[in-house]
């Protein structure tokens, strides 16, 4: 699982920081969430191309969140024609979609499935689900959780010892089944072990709540909005927003290994003050700036 981070600004972009945009790749799939103003140029400068696009999760409809879904959308329709493009977010996100092909004009028409959030799971693959967690942030907001399923791994010097190459007999014994070598069964536990799968955290535009610590225990990654540092906490509270510390609170408290801040006031120049805030309650902690990129 890769992480790409296309724009860590808060409502106002600054020259260095654009509107939110974060970009996730795992395996086949590329899950944007939340697609602000300008984020199809930060792709092209990150070198993704717009086509990487299978998932767009709207954390809530604000519109440095989703400024850039018209040209996201014209982009895809002229360029790709397969692969269809699914549309994640709360609820009347389907009316809000609708108005805006009336307000375009779109030449061409793209494979589009738009799903409201109604549920915690709202994607299950073979590989990987999808969770939304409620926010509090004045309007539906949601933070996701990716999660990678447990997997099977194959000792293969173990296998070859028994006569197992790789072929469809590693597939099965990775899928938990057994298999039969020159008539003796072979059960997968004794050639394999389970790894633990990963997971990866996103706090979106949120006061701090209960739903922070529940989404992001034990998280292997927590991405989490922290528009302010602690001296402005009622400024934050009143907005709905975090400060670095209490993000930082909630790393710590949840046995979060890594915690990425992210969604700065652009009264900040530079995100160190909040940086540093951070790794006071919580020594791993790193201020996102667009471009950066992280590995899970």
């Amino acid at each position: 699982m890769e992480v790409v981070f296309l724009g860590t600004s808060s409502m106002v972009p600054t020259k260095e920081r654009n509107h939110p945009g974060t970009f996730v790749t795992y395996r086949t799939e590329g899950i944007l969430i939340d697609c602000g103003e300008g984020i199809q140029r930060q792709m092209k400068i990150a070198n993704i191309p717009v086509t990487k696009v299978t998932k767009l999760l709207i954390s809530h409809w604000h519109g440095d969140h989703v400024l850039g879904i018209p040209g996201l959308i014209q982009t895809l329709a002229s360029t790709r024609t397969e692969k269809k493009l699914e549309i994640y977010g709360p609820k009347g996100t389907k009316k809000r979609l609708d108005h805006v092909f009336k307000a375009f004009i779109f030449d061409n028409k793209i494979d589009l499935e738009v799903i409201e959030i109604g549920k915690r799971k709202i994607f299950e693959g073979d590989r990987f689900y999808i969770e939304a967690w409620p926010l509090d942030h004045g309007v539906p907001t949601y933070g996701f959780n990716i999660i990678e399923k447990d997997w099977r791994k194959v000792d293969m010097k173990k296998a070859q010892k028994l006569g197992i190459k790789q072929g469809p007999m590693i597939g099965k014994l990775a899928d938990g089944k057994s298999v039969t070598v020159d008539g003796k069964r072979i059960k997968p536990d004794n050639i394999s072990s389970i790894i633990k799968g990963k997971k990866l955290s996103y706090i979106s535009d949120t006061a701090l709540c209960k739903n922070c610590y529940n989404m992001s225990k034990d998280a292997d990654l927590l991405i989490s909005e922290c528009s302010y540092t602690s001296d402005l906490e009622d400024k934050a509270e009143k907005y709905d927003h975090m400060t670095a510390k209490q993000a930082a609170l909630v790393a710590s408290r949840n046995k979060v290994k890594r915690l990425i801040l992210n969604h700065f006031s652009a009264r900040y120049k530079s995100a160190k003050v909040l940086e540093d805030e951070a790794k006071d309650v919580f020594e791993n902690s790193k201020a996102s700036f667009d471009f950066m990129k992280a590995k899970i």
